[in-house]
């Protein structure tokens, strides 16, 4: 039984983006971004006075509003005096700023922000707007609401939240472009096997320096030869670049910066098979249980056939190996509620006659939105069986080079939106290293935004926050 390449719907070729804003303003109430995090240091006022406000002036305006003069900014002889108030509990900021600036011995009284270093993807397809799939309702540079929000999570305070190359994604799918410029550092590096022609990590498969091709069974996990035939290895290539193309000025952005892509290639010009797949998703859990590789997803934009208890059970091991494994909805107009969806379908918390189950579900399944928030006619929906939805139309990211040296296109496809999903759950890795899978996945799909066109048609009714996912 083989499985054809699971982008049915794909639009192989560059589809024209709507601006960056496109449908926000017809957003309703419901649509709205989720709360984010106080920006606010709590019940705290910063208070400048007038040159000439004595010390007794001060302590007056203090005793207004405040338990206590918390601290002393500036307290220099000859200026103005700022101090920090902490306010009685309950206070309105905003009302005791406006009652301190009635008094003639105060000069301002405004919010202590919380301050946080920001990172902004300097990189032309994010700041031109073609890259609507990585912004945020309030992200630098451009927004949008019904990105993931990618942009906001970079933006925290958090260590790791562009990524780190200590978290591994496998991309089980086509191949990958290794030398692509916006991938090749962040390409994973087998550290136990040199390119010697030697099985030297004992694992079975003699080179796997960045994955493995178990479609062609070699360690070549890129077969095209660019610009003559940059098509070979292009989904696989573009779905890498949105989990992790680099921030070097250039192309695309992915949601991590920094991270390890290690490719399990299975999927050919003809599409792969079953037996395959099971080969990819077992070598990924093998890197982690034998060898220590802290394979954290896999990425799975492809589907197709019927239900498979071998392949059900590769994922149940991968499963109890701590691999979570996320899935494209499917491009195929329907309701997989009623009509299974493989791989997507799959349940870990389901056994299987040969395999145990898992105490948690692992498969996250994946629908797409376009950039006004709308779900597009051929992703596929369901009310218990698709968790959410992402950025799926008009995604840009990386390909192989044509022969006009164009190495980006935009595509359309639940294949799109389901690497922004895995690209999150590396980057909640990345910023909460001890969390288990079942964390990330209650991160994930626990801080989604209502979305009308996801309401009643994912189990979340919602769409991927990654910054409030990491918030969590």
């Amino acid at each position: 039984m083989r499985i054809g390449k699971g982008i049915a719907a794909l639009v192989v070729g560059v589809t024209a983006l709507t601006a960056a804003s496109s449908g926000a303003a017809a957003a309703g109430r419901e649509d709205g971004p989720a709360s984010g995090p106080a920006r606010t240091a709590a019940d705290e006022l910063i208070v400048g006075f007038e040159k000439d406000a004595s010390a007794a002036d001060r302590e007056r305006v203090a005793d207004k509003v405040a338990t206590l003069d918390r601290d002393r900014l500036v307290r220099a002889r000859g200026k103005a005096a700022v101090d920090v108030f902490q306010l009685r509990r309950g206070s309105s900021e905003s009302r005791a700023a406006a009652t301190l600036e009635r008094d003639p011995a105060v000069a301002y009284a405004e919010p202590n922000w919380r301050l946080t270093k920001a990172d902004v993807s300097t990189d032309p397809y994010y700041t031109d707007g073609r890259l609507w799939g990585m912004y945020g309702d309030a992200s630098p540079t451009r927004q949008n609401p019904y990105g993931s929000q990618a942009a906001e999570a970079w933006g925290s305070s958090l260590p790791g939240r562009t990524g780190s190359k200590q978290v591994v994604v496998g991309v089980i799918d086509e191949g990958v472009m290794v030398s692509h410029p916006d991938l090749d550092a962040n390409i994973w590096q087998n550290p136990g096997e040199p390119m010697d022609g030697q099985d030297n990590d004992g694992n079975g498969y003699v080179d796997d320096v960045n994955g493995w091709d178990f479609a062609h069974n070699d360690s070549s996990v890129f077969d095209g030869r660019p610009p003559a035939d940059y098509t070979t290895d292009e989904h696989g290539t573009h779905v890498s670049g949105t989990i992790g193309a680099e921030n070097n000025g250039a192309g695309v952005v992915g949601v991590n910066w920094d991270v390890s892509i290690v490719s399990g290639k299975f999927l050919g010009a003809n599409g792969g098979t079953t037996a395959d797949a099971i080969r990819a998703v077992d070598y990924m859990t093998n890197l982690k249980l034998k060898q220590g590789v802290n394979v954290v997803a896999t990425n799975n934009s492809w589907g197709g056939g019927g239900y498979s208890q071998g392949l059900n059970d590769a994922i149940l091991r991968a499963a109890k190996a701590d691999i979570l494994f996320i899935a494209a909805a499917g491009n195929d107009y329907r309701n997989n509620d009623k009509r299974a969806s493989y791989p997507a379908n799959y349940d870990t918390r389901r056994s299987t006659s040969t395999e145990a189950a898992a105490s948690y579900d692992a498969v996250i399944s994946v629908a797409a939105i376009n950039s006004g928030g709308g779900k597009p006619s051929w992703s596929n929906y369901g009310r218990t069986t698709v968790d959410l939805g992402a950025p799926g139309a008009g995604i840009n990211s990386t390909v192989p080079p044509d022969s006009s040296g164009t190495a980006y296109w935009a595509f359309d496809g639940t294949s799109m939106a389901t690497p922004h999903v895995t690209g999150a759950a590396a980057l909640y890795e990345a910023t909460h290293p001890d969390a288990t899978p079942q964390q990330i996945r209650n991160a994930l799909l626990g801080s989604t935004v209502r979305t009308s066109s996801l309401v009643d048609r994912t189990v979340t009714g919602g769409r991927l926050d990654a910054a409030a996912a990491l918030a969590r």
